[in-house]
């Protein structure tokens, strides 16, 4: 006979023991208890910590079609040093009247002397063309905490005594901010685990009772598949993911000369006035420069060594790269690599050409600083 189905009496998902990074998972010692929660709601008991669940697509969308049929506040939270890379595409078909409070996280890995107005306004303008219109717009740090009180006050001040659903990709911190949020308001242990139903699909979230009676809803983080994060181990996600301010990098290029973002990424000067190239990524990568009719060569022979991240055991499985070629209108523009970093090229009709693994997205913009 098979094994019974075992449900975590804290979210109801289904129990599992053999994914640590799946939904439901719980260590086999566990499930002797009487009552039997997954490691998500045990950590959220005990440590009031939130950890992030990869969700697949089709989960995500039923979730989304449920916050539709609600009234609700919707805070959409992205990684502000990965804005494109961290959006969630399909978010404004499904939002119906409710509000939705954008809020970037990670502020503190901008460079200081960046205009916090500046990008609220790029934040909003950028929202908009994605066809998403936010109520309001905020940048905060969930890691040092800067601003996490005012973005508190904002869906305090914006949820009128409704429902409160936190939404973001993997990665951008959103379970960071939440368990800031607990701890900040206090939560007791036993306050923390309810059951939430959802209709249609077998995920529920861990929903947090607030003081009026209605409920602020973790969703587990959906993954982009088009950030760089998803092709590397997590030694050299450690490597291109910014902990501390960036420290722009900058670099006078001719035409006929190529950067490498470490082994991961490329970026060809092929045809304009000599200029500057600045490179905004994990002050950990390192960044090489070389001359375009050598940059094959190198990447065959170094990669791996000299070019890295991957390391020398993953090339084997790293996809292949892709290039492209931009024609850099007059004016500032950022060549971006999703879940990588940017590279400011100035305009009046440079060539560059790009180079990034396969599924890797990159796109240009007009520069943000």
């Amino acid at each position: 006979m098979g094994r019974e189905e075992v449900i975590c009496s804290g979210c109801g998902v289904k129990i599992q023991t053999e994914s640590k990074d799946g939904l439901g998972y719980t260590p086999s010692s566990a499930m002797e208890r009487d009552v039997i929660i997954c490691q998500r709601c045990y950590r959220l008991k005990h440590y009031n910590e939130v950890q992030d669940v990869s969700l697949k697509d089709d989960d995500f969308l039923k979730i989304l079609n449920e916050i539709g049929t609600k009234e609700a506040l919707i805070v959409k939270i992205v990684d502000i040093f990965d804005f494109d890379g961290s959006w969630l595409p399909g978010l404004h078909r499904f939002v119906g009247k409710n509000k939705v409070l954008l809020v970037g996280n990670k502020v503190d890995l901008l460079p200081k002397s960046v205009k916090r107005q500046k990008v609220i306004q790029w934040m909003k303008r950028t929202a908009k063309e994605y066809g998403l219109t936010a109520t309001d717009v905020h940048l905060m740090s969930a890691h040092t905490g800067e601003a996490l009180m005012d973005v508190a006050n904002l869906i305090d001040e914006h949820r009128g005594k409704k429902d409160v659903y936190i939404v973001g990709s993997t990665n951008v911190g959103k379970s960071t901010f939440i368990n800031k949020l607990l701890k900040e308001f206090g939560a007791e242990d036993e306050m923390l685990i309810t059951t939430s139903n959802i209709p249609g699909t077998t995920l529920d979230m861990i929903d947090v009772p607030l003081d009026d009676g209605s409920n602020l809803f973790d969703t587990p983080g959906i993954i982009n598949h088009h950030q760089m994060a998803h092709l590397v181990d997590k030694e050299e996600l450690k490597i291109i993911t910014p902990k501390k301010e960036v420290k722009p990098k900058i670099f006078q290029l001719t035409s006929g000369q190529t950067l490498f973002l470490g082994g991961l990424a490329r970026v060809d000067f092929n045809n304009g006035e000599p200029q500057s190239f600045v490179v905004y990524v994990s002050n950990d990568l390192h960044i090489h420069r070389t001359k375009t009719e050598k940059a094959d060569e190198l990447y065959s022979n170094h990669l791996g060594e000299l070019l890295t991240p991957p390391k020398k055991e993953n090339i084997a499985a790293f996809p292949e790269m892709t290039e492209r070629e931009w024609k850099i209108k007059e004016g500032k523009y950022d060549l971006v690599f999703s879940g990588l970093g940017w590279v400011t090229v100035s305009g009046s009709g440079s060539i560059v050409k790009s180079y990034a693994p396969k599924g890797v997205t990159v796109s240009v913009r007009p520069s943000i600083f």
